[in-house]
């Protein structure tokens, strides 16, 4: 197995050099000494801010504070509570922004896990500064990635921004982590399969085609990242790096395609509908990770149906005549998105991707001539739904939605209304395009909502 070490010269190291926004990216052991002298390589401003939450500043704060001062920064910090848990919103970065605003001699300094980087992040771009981000967990993709995922009067969107002009990890902090929380970045890697088949769905119909620099950063590599299941839960320091190496790849993807495809999909509009809701298990937010998680299994499900039909055989003419218009399926968006807010943002995103009569048509013929090849393609690249889940559950990472407190009903709810909130088209678009979204639903319902690995938590 291609060793963490070995991909950050052969995989990250070009990256670095091909960005366009991030200079240098610093793995180790032991590194957190490093970042006062990465910060003065990084800016000419006299003085730094750390953006933080509790944990994160608990975790990896004081050395880091320590190390600027050594370099010769004035340190402020603004550390945000944990009770109740920051949220991933424009709105929670303002103090941020607002600090950053006040002063322009404050250069930004994240020092957390996914949501206090998005924050920083958010706010660096908002003020026309620069940041640089340590990473105290591999718990998500986005420490290089140029967008910032944040809600936004209440819709998540992923907001162009830009990626920090370096990032560093301590691979000591990140391994003693919580466990769950590198499992959640265990979960939103395994993410990027089904990511992956929708991409190689849209490519296949001539919706948008894959990126031959994305792609292989991510999918050439992603078998190998997520083969080291054990070792996430445990802590296992190789398994973490080899993690977090995984997860910073899929960041520069992001940034050198130019948008989030390269890492969401399906899964992700999911998850998007579970945080837009404030959805809560046992009384805590329910994380990012922990929600692609299991909208990944949701996914794979789905593709697993799909692979059982044969496509080859699709009545065009059939389909076409039973095909809702738009109205109609403003109307269905309308029944399972009960936010008024969320539903007219949903709208705009369900017009920009509905397909007129002619184009619909000509998906489905090039649907059906070129079934056996995609339906091999994507086996290929696939994993089966239950598979996935066992590699989840031993990584630490839910798999199945009763794990973080969703109901039956409410999983079946929130994957019509996931099918609504991104243009992007993905396997639900593919299944509303055969007519068969709803048929597809009821039939991976029975095998979401029961499973001996829930029964054994």
């Amino acid at each position: 197995m291609t060793t963490w070490t070995s991909q950050m010269d052969s995989l990250i190291a070009p990256a670095v050099a091909r960005s366009e926004v991030t200079d240098e990216v610093v793995v180790g052991a032991s590194v957190l000494t490093q970042a006062g002298a990465l910060v003065r390589r990084m800016t000419a401003l006299p003085r730094v801010l750390i953006c933080a939450d509790e944990t994160g500043f608990e975790a990896a704060g004081r050395p880091v504070v320590r190390s600027l001062e050594a370099a010769g920064f004035p340190v402020q910090t603004h550390i945000l509570p944990i009770n109740p848990l920051p949220k991933a919103s424009v709105e929670e970065a303002e103090s941020f922004r607002a600090m950053l605003a006040d002063d322009p001699d404050l250069f930004p300094v994240s020092v957390g896990s996914g949501v206090i980087n998005d924050l920083a992040k958010y706010a660096a771009y908002r003020t026309d500064r620069r940041y640089v981000s340590v990473a105290t967990a591999a718990s998500m993709d986005g420490y290089t990635s140029a967008g910032a995922p944040l809600a936004e009067n209440g819709f998540k969107v992923t907001i162009p921004t830009r990626a920090p002009i370096a990032m560093l990890a301590d691979l000591d902090i990140i391994a003693a982590a919580p466990a769950e929380m590198n499992g959640w970045g265990y979960g939103d890697l395994a993410g990027k399969v089904p990511a992956g088949g929708d991409w190689i769905l849209a490519d296949a119909l001539g919706v948008e085609p894959i990126d031959d620099v994305a792609w292989p950063m991510v999918q050439d590599h992603l078998a190998g990242w997520l083969a080291g299941h054990d070792g996430v839960k445990s802590g296992d320091r190789d398994s973490v790096a080899r993690l977090f190496t995984g997860l910073t790849a899929v960041g520069f993807a992001m940034e050198a395609h130019g948008s989030s495809r390269p890492a969401s999909g399906a899964d992700h509009q999911i998850a998007h509908m579970w945080e837009m809701e404030g959805l809560t298990d046992q009384g805590e937010k329910v994380s990012h990770g922990a929600a692609v998680s299991v909208g990944c299994v949701v996914s794979l499900a789905l593709f697993d149906w799909l692979l059982g039909q044969d496509l080859s055989l699709l009545n065009i003419d059939s389909v076409l005549n039973r095909t809702p218009d738009l109205a109609t399926r403003e109307a269905h968006l309308s029944e399972v998105i009960a936010d008024h807010k969320i539903a007219e943002k949903a709208k705009e995103e369900l017009a920009a991707k509905h397909a007129p009569p002619d184009i619909h048509a000509a998906r489905l013929r090039a649907l059906r001539e070129g079934w056996p090849a995609l339906r091999d393609r994507l086996a290929a690249h696939l994993y089966r739904h239950d598979t996935m889940a066992e590699m989840l559950q031993q990584a630490g990472a839910p798999a199945y939605a009763e794990q973080i407190g969703v109901s039956p009903d409410h999983l079946r709810t929130t994957m019509q209304a996931a099918a609504f909130i991104r243009r992007r088209y993905t396997i639900f678009d593919l299944l509303h395009d055969i007519g068969q979204f709803e048929a597809a639903i009821a039939a991976v319902m029975p095998t979401l909502t029961t499973s001996d690995l829930v029964a054994e938590l």
